[in-house]
C-alpha cells in the first residue's frame, strides 16, 4: 500500500478542515484509495491549536527548515494564505523535492508561473484544486476532463461572501451595510471584508480558470474588476419587477476579437440557472463547443469543503508518479489579446426632474451614443417634483454607456445617476 506523509502548514481553518478529514478517514482511504495518509507534521504558531486538534507536540513545527528536511513528508499542504511568507514556503517545499497542495488563490493567481517552473525543475506536482470554489471540483473538471473541447465561455458566482450578501438584499430588502454585519456575524465575512466586497477574491478566481479554460496566463491586471459595495436594494429591486436577478459575476468570454474577463455586479434573467445559487453557495457555468453547457454547483467556502478539495489533491498526488503542468508555463499573456471594451445590456437608473421633456433629453443622448433602448419605466417620487426612471438597453458598449452617462451628469433635467449595471443574458 503507498504511504503518504503530508506535512501542513498553518492550521486555521480551513488547516483544520483538512487535518480532521485526514485524520478521521485514514481507514476509508487504505479500503477506497489503496493509500496510507498520515499527517507526519504541522507548522503553526499557536501550540493550543495544534493540541486541540489532537497534534502531539513532537509534530509540531516550529520553522519551514524542519518541514522540508523531514523525509517522511512527501506532500506540503500551504493553507496560510497571503503571499508570503507563503510564496517563500512553497518554494522551499518544491526545491526539496515535495510535492504541493495549496488553496492560496491570491499566491497562485500572482505567482503561478514561478511556482510551477519550480515544481517542473525538480519533477514534482502543484496542485491548486481548492484555490477556486471551495469543494467543487472545478481544476480537475478544466484540466483532466474538457480536452476534447475548446472552451468558449466561463461563468460563475465564485465568492460566497457577497452572494450571502446580495441574497439578503433581494430576499429580505436588507441594505448592503445590514447584510454585510450579517455576514461577518455568521462569520461568511472577515472583519476587513474588502478583498470580497471589492471582488479582489473573485478577480483571482477568475485568472486561475480563465487561465485553465482558455489555455494563455490571465493576469489579474487583465481583469476588469468592479465590487459590490455600491449596490442599492432599490436596484435589486427594481430588476427583479423586470425579470432580472443580481449577482456577483466572474466572466470569461474566448471570442475571435479576443478574450474578455470580467468580475462586477451582474444582472441575469430570473430564469438562468445561476439566478438560483443562493447565500453562500457556488456555481460555474462551463461552454464547450464540442459538450456544450455544463454547470458545477457546491459549498464555496468552509473548512471541511475546502479541505475536501485539499484531500482530493493529496490523494491524487500520492497515487500518480507523472505531474500536470500547464502548457502556458512563463507566458505572462503577452501575447494574448484582450477585449476591454465589451458589450452587454445596461440598466440605468436616474433620478429625474418630474417635468415635460425629461425622456426625450436623456434619450436623445443615449441615440446620439448609438445606444437603443428595450425598456423604459418610470416611477414618480409623488412629490411633483423628482422621478426615477429605470432604462434597460440593448447590446452596446462599454465606451459608449460611459460617455452617454457622463453627458446625461450634465443636464439639467437629472438630477442623479442612481445606478448603472451591466446584464449578461
Amino acid at each position: 500500500m503507498k504511504k503518504i506523509g503530508v506535512a501542513i502548514l498553518g492550521l486555521g481553518v480551513v488547516g483544520g478542515g483538512t487535518y480532521k478529514i485526514l485524520t478521521e478517514k485514514k481507514e476509508f482511504f487504505k479500503r477506497t484509495q489503496g493509500v496510507d495518509v498520515t499527517v507526519e507534521c504541522a507548522l503553526e504558531k499557536n501550540i493550543e491549536r495544534a493540541k486541540a486538534l489532537g497534534i502531539s507536540e513532537d509534530r509540531i513545527a516550529s520553522n519551514i527548515e524542519e518541514v522540508v528536511s523531514n523525509p517522511a513528508v512527501d506532500v506540503v499542504v500551504e493553507v496560510m494564505g497571503g503571499v508570503e511568507p507563503a510564496k517563500t514556503f512553497v518554494l522551499k517545499a518544491l526545491f526539496s523535492g515535495k510535492s504541493v497542495v495549496t488553496s492560496n488563490k491570491e499566491l497562485f493567481a500572482k505567482h503561478w508561473p514561478e511556482l510551477e517552473a519550480a515544481a517542473k525543475e525538480r519533477n514534482v506536482g502543484l496542485f491548486f484544486e481548492a484555490t477556486c470554489v471551495g469543494g467543487v471540483p472545478i481544476i480537475r473538471v478544466l484540466q483532466e476532463s474538457m480536452q476534447g473541447n475548446e472552451i468558449q465561455s466561463i461563468k460563475g458566482i465564485i465568492n460566497g461572501t457577497t452572494n450571502y450578501i446580495l441574497t439578503k438584499m433581494a430576499n429580505e430588502g436588507s441594505s448592503y451595510e445590514e447584510a454585510l454585519k450579517e455576514a461577518q456575524k455568521l462569520g461568511y465575512a472577515e472583519f476587513n471584508p474588502t478583498a470580497d466586497v471589492e471582488a479582489f477574491d473573485a478577480t483571482y478566481k477568475l485568472s486561475i480558470l480563465s487561465s485553465l479554460a482558455f489555455n494563455t496566463k490571465i493576469n489579474i491586471e487583465n481583469i476588469y474588476r468592479e465590487g459590490i459595495t455600491g449596490v442599492k436594494t432599490e436596484d435589486i429591486a427594481h430588476g427583479k419587477e423586470m425579470g432580472y436577478t443580481l449577482k456577483l459575476l466572474a466572466i470569461g468570454k474566448n471570442t475571435e476579437k479576443g478574450v474578455e474577463v470580467r468580475v462586477h455586479p451582474t444582472f441575469i434573467k430570473n430564469g438562468d440557472p445561476l439566478a438560483s445559487v443562493n447565500d453562500s453557495f457556488n456555481a460555474v457555468h462551463l461552454y464547450g463547443d464540442a459538450v456544450g453547457d455544463i454547470m458545477l454547483y457546491g459549498r464555496g467556502a468552509g473548512s471541511l469543503p475546502t479541505g475536501s478539495a485539499i484531500v482530493s489533491d493529496v490523494i491524487f498526488a500520492g497515487k500518480h508518479d507523472e505531474y500536470f503542468y500547464s502548457c502556458f508555463n512563463g507566458d505572462k499573456g503577452a501575447k494574448t489579446k484582450f477585449v476591454s471594451d465589451f458589450k452587454s445590456k445596461y440598466y440605468v437608473r436616474l433620478i429625474v426632474k418630474d417635468a415635460v421633456g425629461v425622456l426625450s433629453d436623456f434619450t436623445g443622448v443615449f441615440a446620439k451614443n448609438g445606444i437603443s433602448i428595450e425598456q423604459v419605466k418610470q416611477i414618480s417620487a409623488g412629490n411633483g417634483e423628482s422621478a426615477e426612471v429605470v432604462i434597460i438597453t440593448h447590446k452596446s458598449k462599454e465606451s459608449a454607456i460611459n460617455k452617454a452617462l457622463e453627458k446625461i451628469k450634465s443636464s439639467d433635467f437629472v438630477n442623479a445617476i442612481g445606478g448603472c449595471i451591466r446584464i449578461e443574458d
